[in-house]
Formats: C-alpha cells, structure tokens, sequence
C-alpha cells in the first residue's frame, strides 16, 4: 500500500533566488551535472544543438563571509563534440577527471582533460552497439562502471578501466519499452532503470555470470522520466508522468529477518524496496528531472537532505526530507520548503542538478582552491577560497530548460521576493 501523501502546505520557508543565467546554446537544454571534484568547480550541460558546454564559478578575495550571491560564473570553451544529434544527457565520473555524454545519434562519448592541456578536453573513446537513441548515463561510485541506457529498450553496463579500452560487460533487455533513465547507487554496486513501459528495475552483478533483474518496482501508473538515489544510499527517488514524486526504501535482509545484525551471507539481490513516502500531484504535468542533494535540516536531527522536481509546468518544486530522529528507520515525510514559478518562462524544464559539496575528509578540503586547481594543471579563474568554505555550494542548483538557457539558483532561507 502507498503511504498518505505528504500534503502542500500553504507556506514555505525558502525561496529559489536567481543567481546566473548562460544562454550560448542555440536549442533546448537537455541536461546539467557539476563535477564532483572539490578542485574542479565545473558546470557541465548539453543541448540539442549537439554541443556540451563548461561554466567555472568562483568566490573573489574579498568575500569574507561568502554566500552563494558572491559567486562569479564564466564559461569555458566548449567540448569539441562530434555527435551527430542531440547531446542528451551527462555524467561526471566519481573523480571527476571523465565525462560520458549520451547522445540521439546512439553514441556514447568518453571525455578526459588533455595531459598538460589544462582546460582542454578530449575524446578518448566512442561507445557503440545501442540501436536507437541514447537517453541517459551513470558512473558507479568506484567509476569503474557506466551505465547507457535507450530507446532501443536497452541498459548497456560498460567497464571503464584506465589504459584500457572500455567493454561491454552485459547488455539487459528486461523493459518493454524506450528507457528513460539510469542511476547508479552511491555506495553498492546497484543500478535503477526507470521506463516509458511505468516501472523502474534494479540490477545487480553475478560475479559468476551475468548482471540481472533483482527488483521490478512497479507504483507509478504512467512513464517513469527520471530517477535519483538519496545520499545516503537508503532510499530511491522516482518522478513520472503520473504527476507523482515517490520515495521507495531500502529493507534489508537482516532487517526483515529481525536478527538486528547483518548476517555474512548478506546479498543486495535480497533486499527489498517499497514506497515510503509519495507525493501526488507534485506538478502540474510531467516530471522530467528529480535530484537528491545534501543540506538542510541536520542529520542528527532528522535531515536526509533536500530533492528537487521539475518539469513540463516550468516549476522547480524544492522539498526536505525527514525522519524521525529518535526512530531513524521511521518512514520519512517530505514536506515542500521553497517554489520557483516560470524558472524558465513558459518553458519546459529538462534537469536540476543540486552542486555536491566534498566531505571533510577530501585530500583538497584544507588547500586553497586556486593552489588545488595548479595542481591539478587545470586553468580556470583562481577563487580566493578553500573548499572548507564551498559548503555553502549544497545550497546551490542548477537548471535547464526548453529555452536553452542554464540557469543556477540559490536556495535562500526566508521568503522575500527574489
């Protein structure tokens, strides 16, 4: 049974303020994704025009108390693409250093920075074997996998090794119709597929065969557009034409059994996931793109972090996920805290992407981002910070939209006009 819908309070407590807008594309803007690196502050999107374009953003010298106001944008050169057709979807691998695009022309492009090129990018290899149109692509948490997906109703898994030529590792053919989206989880070896056919499937790896099914999720009564799992790992996010956000939760195998430990046999295949938390009627028409980031409410306190929606109403829908502190396996709730109307005019909105902020521990946490950036022989305009002070990036999103225009936002606390 699908809990109660979490309901769409009157008022919020934030609000999406306009940071920057780059219009060089001369088509819709398909997708957006930020380089995970912390030395490597870059906004990638792509368009129908078939090009893949690169922004930089950085804090000045003078910002003693930076916000997200303060930030400088500028765009970089283009990646020289030859892609046929549209560029329709990105993915940064975990370090940052690849860059795979999926393209209508059933490609999928490799990319790496040019050794001693500095801010030059190269194509290092040119996926093939998809039959039709490729809509999306994910890196797994160790970057070793890529995950294609198309509307030849397949998922590609591909190894991604370096100094290696990338291999097809399985081809699975387990939905009906066009596959809209792919995601990888953050810490397993997990991989999510959502479909025009209405369902999303899991797959996992038989180290003695072949990747395969262990999980068909069927809730949604319509196409499945876009997927995204929470940082954590514990839940999964869907969006779809039925107007629905759901949140399905991970149970796993020592859970149900009431063991209270997880035993040594523990395989991913014998989990399960259900939805724990909806929302109906999210958007006015289509949801398109879902994005899960950090930030928010502590974690101590309940916070899991804070999901994007947007779609084919022109609205970015902004929501808080929750549990119970004292019960942190409670269902969560997922109340909206901020609405942005008309984001992109009258036009649709393709992706969101929230900017991932580097944890503590990052080796480039403590160093100035400019002398980060020398390091990793990468020419972009040198901010005057170190990465501690880029937490307040998790605060900062990015959106595309049918106008081609990328546009980046500040999710402000308060609910003045902006």
């Amino acid at each position: 049974m699908i809990p109660e819908n979490t309901p769409l309070p009157s008022t919020e407590t934030h609000s999406l303020v306009p940071l920057h807008a780059f219009t060089s594309h001369t088509d819709r803007a398909w997708h957006v994704s930020f380089n995970p690196s912390p030395s490597q502050p870059l906004l990638a999107s792509c368009s129908g025009d078939k090009s893949v374009r690169l922004y930089t953003f950085s804090l000045p010298f003078s910002a003693s108390a930076p916000t997200p106001a303060d930030l400088q944008w500028t765009e970089l050169a283009p990646l020289p693409t030859e892609h046929r057709r549209t560029v329709r979807a990105l993915a940064w691998a975990p370090g940052g250093r690849m860059l795979a695009t999926a393209s209508f022309d059933s490609s999928v492009g490799l990319w790496e920075r040019e050794e001693g090129g500095g801010s030059t990018w190269e194509c290092v290899s040119v996926l093939e074997g998809h039959e039709s149109e490729c809509k999306s692509v994910a890196f797994s948490a160790s970057g070793t996998l890529l995950a294609s997906c198309s509307r030849d109703k397949s998922v590609w898994i591909w190894e991604i090794q370096p100094g290696c030529d990338p291999e097809c590792l399985s081809v699975q053919m387990e939905h009906s119709q066009d596959v809209k989206s792919v995601a990888f989880h953050p810490t397993d070896e997990l991989l999510a597929s959502a479909s025009y056919d209405d369902t999303i499937n899991l797959y996992v790896d038989d180290p003695t065969d072949d990747w395969y099914v262990t999980g068909r999720l069927k809730a949604h009564t319509s196409t499945v557009w876009a997927l995204a799992f929470s940082p954590c790992g514990q839940f999964l996010l869907s969006g779809s034409d039925d107007l629905s956000l759901r949140v399905w939760g991970r149970t796993r195998t020592a859970e149900r059994r009431g063991d209270g430990a997880m035993p040594t046999s523990w395989k991913k295949d014998e989990d399960t996931w259900e939805v724990v938390a909806s929302v109906e009627g999210a958007h006015d028409r289509t949801i398109y793109s879902v994005a899960w980031g950090t930030g928010g409410v502590p974690r101590e306190q309940g916070g899991r972090g804070r999901i994007a929606s947007a779609g084919g109403d022109g609205v970015i829908r902004i929501f808080q996920v929750m549990v119970d502190p004292s019960n942190p396996s409670s269902p969560p709730t997922i109340p909206p805290i901020a609405t942005r109307p008309s984001a992109h005019g009258i036009h649709d909105i393709n992706s969101v992407a929230w900017c991932p902020v580097p944890s503590a521990s990052s080796d480039a946490s403590s160093k100035p981002l400019s002398q980060s950036i020398q390091e990793d022989d990468f020419t972009v305009p040198a901010p005057g910070t170190s990465m501690r002070e880029r937490a307040h990036m998790e605060n900062v999103l990015a959106s595309s939209g049918d106008d081609g225009a990328v546009r980046l936002w500040w999710l402000r606390e308060g609910t003045g006009s902006a």
